[in-house]
């Protein structure tokens, strides 16, 4: 029960007791100013949230009060007016004075109508005492209400707030637009999502969350006027609630002065969707498709961005390595201009240097060709018996022995057969002049779970574990005359046929190429 109702409900009890008793007992019998002054009393605590100024009056009402009718049970109506004009203040410096003041009434009123005796005296002060024990009490009493109630409000924020922003959180999200619906109030949900959250989160978490405490105030700003509820529910994701008469274009979500760039969506109740969960899963669809529509947006231009990287890287490379030779052949030109452009000193020269940049031309050409296109079902097993007896005079010329190891079963996939001619010769011809010394390269092809197998190992010095990770890219090259196009042509002859090629090496040991193609089987 709270104070203001004990107030209403016992002044008027305890007055007519004081009033009768009194009477009865014989010590005044002015009852209609007792009755005056308890109504004058118990009006003033009634009205004064009303009118305040009868605050002032309320001691002098009591004090009439208690000399009409001369009984010391008013000491009760002094503490219930005590309580009542300091329940409001929180401060005991406040509160003391006041107390101090009616309990000085009330003695000094007692004292007109009681003798002036030692035992009187002693009363004055422990009224004195009570008076202090009552103000002490209810501040305690006060003190642990308002410190429960503080709790109270807190638990209630965080059940329903997020604790960063200030706005709602999920679940407050959820009751809102329930309520809403409930109500059938037309409304309009906007769920808002900031683009890459997670690479900003991952760099500087303090910068994530000092742009999702802007992000929060600015939508408070900026929907202010039609502003019904904003909720961070989840992470770096926005539910703005706005009657259905705000009007909302891209400008208000763009967001360039906290430097964060979004995407959102926007699903009118009860226009579009009529039930509770309808609304949200055509919301979260909505917003699904546009983070995917930006997801792909920025994919495309990622690809786009690389592919136009890996062109400057191609043509600066091809720039380079033409230019080579190219200078070579200007400097013989001009020297053979001092002998009459008797170029015959320098012919196999020239002439090697135009091939070389006729190969380089060739290869380059090669490796910019698009994807396979002359697919077919062949046979692997009849292509590498192709290659061996193609090779197999060029390892005898470098004094190689060369050995091929071919499964009982005929392995078949879909490829260009040109192409992966192409590719195990490429890798073969490497492995033979890999070996400076007379050495021995094998040639192989097994089946791992329908996947073929080719392994070319040559018995050669190796590959440093440095130069590894940069044998495919363009142009990179450990021969004195090789273009560093060969591996690069190689991986991608591979990868147009789906598959992949790793490479195992170690200094003074040899070297093992291995590709990987998916194969065809007769239940395919």
């Amino acid at each position: 029960m709270s104070f203001n109702i004990m107030k209403l409900l016992f002044i008027p009890v305890i007055s007519v007791f004081i009033m009768i008793s009194s009477v009865y007992l014989g010590y005044s019998s002015k009852i209609p100013v007792m009755v005056l002054t308890a109504i004058l009393l118990y009006g003033s605590m009634v009205l004064d949230r009303k009118y305040k100024w009868l605050r002032y009056g309320q001691f002098l009402f009591l004090g009439a009060f208690h000399l009409s009718t001369q009984l010391n049970w008013c000491v009760l109506l002094y503490y219930i007016l005590i309580i009542h004009l300091i329940h409001r203040k929180s401060s005991l410096k406040e509160t003391l004075p006041i107390s101090v003041l009616l309990v000085l009434q009330y003695s000094l009123i007692r004292q007109v109508y009681m003798p002036p005796t030692s035992y009187n005296l002693l009363v004055t002060v422990f009224d004195f005492i009570s008076s202090l024990v009552v103000v002490f009490s209810y501040h305690f009493v006060h003190r642990l209400e308002y410190e429960k109630s503080k709790l109270w409000k807190e638990k209630q924020f965080l059940t329903f707030h997020d604790v960063l922003t200030g706005l709602l959180n999920y679940d407050g999200y959820m009751n809102k637009v329930q309520e809403l619906v409930e109500y059938r109030t037309p409304f309009q949900l906007v769920l808002l999502d900031i683009n890459n959250f997670k690479s900003l989160n991952g760099k500087d978490i303090s910068t994530a969350n000092e742009i999702l405490i802007s992000m929060a105030k600015a939508i408070q700003l900026r929907f202010d006027e039609h502003l019904i509820g904003a909720s961070r529910y989840a992470g770096d994701r926005f539910a703005i609630l706005l009657t259905e008469q705000a009007v909302i274009d891209d400008e208000k979500f763009k967001f360039d002065a906290i430097g964060v760039k979004v995407c959102y969506s926007i699903t009118c109740y009860p226009h579009e969707a009529s039930t509770f969960q309808g609304l949200i899963t055509m919301a979260e669809d909505r917003i699904f498709q546009m983070r995917r529509n930006v997801w792909l947006r920025e994919q495309d231009e990622l690809f786009r961005t690389e592919k136009m990287k890996m062109i400057g890287e191609l043509a600066a490379g091809m720039a380079h390595e033409i230019r080579n030779p190219l200078t070579s052949i200007k400097g013989f030109i001009q020297l053979s201009k001092i002998q009459n452009y008797n170029i015959k000193p320098w012919y196999d020269v020239i002439m090697g240097e135009i091939t070389r940049v006729g190969e380089l031309t060739a290869e380059f050409l090669q490796f910019s060709k698009p994807h396979a296109s002359n697919m077919k079902l062949e046979s692997l097993s009849g292509c590498m018996i192709r290659v061996y007896s193609l090779c197999e005079s060029e390892a005898a010329s470098y004094g190689h022995t060369f050995s091929l190891d071919l499964p009982d079963q005929e392995i078949k996939a879909n490829m260009d057969r040109d192409k992966i001619i192409q590719l195990l010769i490429n890798l073969i011809r490497n492995a033979f002049q890999a070996m400076e010394k007379t050495g021995h390269v094998s040639f192989s092809l097994t089946e791992e779970s329908r996947v073929a197998v080719i392994q070319v190992t040559d018995t050669g010095k190796g590959i440093p574990p440095s130069d590894l990770p940069q044998i495919f890219e363009p142009f990179y090259t450990t021969k004195e005359e090789g273009t560093g196009l060969g591996l690069s042509v190689c991986q991608k002859i591979v990868e147009d046929h789906g598959g992949r090629i790793m490479v195992d090496s170690e200094v003074g040991t040899g070297t093992t190429f291995t590709v990987r193609i998916p194969i065809v089987t007769e239940v395919d």
